[in-house]
């Protein structure tokens, strides 16, 4: 068995991966084997692997199975004691696995780690899709520590204590393969979006830690796959979000929560519509709360097991207040400003 395997599943990433792979190889040797899964790419990318970078190990999938199942495909093919999911659009820097591995080797109670994430283009700020670890509000809206909604802070050191923390980034995720498997790993019907909340809400639920480790830094891209106005990509959000809340939810706030969704998504469909313009993100949430509905039977005996797992009754990281209130109302835009 392996100590760490870093795997990044690639979907038409050629340019991505030429340009970050390089580095990825370089500050990993001795620390890591990397693999890349593809996903049925129809671009140069397997070529590109082939002909580059030789010591790569390439894991071929069949089609395009998305993020999640693409992962659970590709990790049940690989034996290592720490998985590493990483996005083809990450720099990495040097020594940056170090302070992960240190931490997982003594810390057992943790499950899963995720380092710092900086913006590529803006390398003294956060990168939206994780900055410095991630929450939920009462109402499963998603923040992190340096990024709230639409406002991204800058990096000045401010967020770079050792944090529990409810979630992980997908971007850059290292978690127990133990961890992995015996939560079910990631939820393959939510092809992408919100796997990895869904992923880490589950183990915190059973009691296990998920941190987020500021030693080590890391810049992302972004937005590679879906540009964050696509239509498809606020349809997955939204459908992705309502399921993982119909499972995660303890019952004595499932009700609640869920009325409150019905109103908020649907003030947010009009949000967009009325004074956006946007008329395809308008009709994708309109279809994500008719698909959640359709599909939402398929996840009874998921809800069950999670509900059966719980170790808590409530998880600290996931907070009591409504961050559309904090943000919009009290106008506090930065974590720091927000009810601890």
């Amino acid at each position: 068995m392996e100590k760490l395997a870093i795997v990044i599943l690639n979907w038409n990433g050629a340019a991505m991966m030429r340009q970050y792979l390089p580095t990825v190889l370089e500050y990993s040797r001795g620390e890591a084997t990397v693999y890349v899964a593809d996903n049925a790419s129809t671009d140069d990318s397997l070529e590109l692997l082939r002909r580059d970078f030789p010591e790569v190990q390439l894991i071929v999938l069949d089609k395009n199975w998305g993020f999640a199942e693409g992962y659970n495909k590709a990790l049940r093919q690989v034996d290592a004691e720490y998985y590493l999911l990483l996005n083809s659009d990450i720099e990495v820097t040097p020594h940056w696995l170090s302070p992960l591995i240190r931490f997982m080797d003594t810390h057992q109670d943790v499950a899963a780690c995720q380092p710092k994430l900086l913006s590529i283009y803006n390398k003294v700020a956060f990168e939206y899709a994780g900055a410095s670890g991630g929450y939920l509000d009462r109402y499963g809206y998603p923040f992190c520590r340096g990024r709230i909604f639409d406002t991204v802070e800058h990096d000045g050191g401010q967020y770079d204590d050792v944090a529990d923390i409810l979630w992980a980034t997908g971007a850059a995720l290292m978690i127990r393969a133990c961890d992995y498997w015996a939560c079910g790993g990631l939820d393959g019907r939510f092809f992408a979006h919100n796997e990895e909340i869904d992923l880490c809400w589950r183990l915190r639920i059973r009691g296990r830690r998920v941190v987020c480790l500021p030693q080590s830094h890391v810049y992302h891209v972004g937005g590679g796959t879906l540009p964050k106005s696509n239509p498809m990509k606020t349809f997955l959000n939204f459908r992705n979000n309502l399921t993982m809340l119909y499972k995660c939810l303890p019952d004595s706030e499932l009700r609640h929560v869920m009325r409150w969704r019905w109103a908020l998504d649907y003030l947010a469909a009009w949000e967009m519509l009325l004074l956006k313009r946007n008329l395809g993100d308008f009709l994708a949430v309109y279809r994500a709360r008719r698909a959640f509905r359709r599909w939402r039977h398929q996840f009874e005996a998921d809800r069950q097991s999670i509900q059966a797992s719980r170790q808590q009754s409530s998880v600290p990281e996931r907070r009591s207040f409504s961050l559309l209130w904090q943000y919009y109302v009290r106008g506090r835009h930065f974590f720091s400003d927000l009810p601890q």
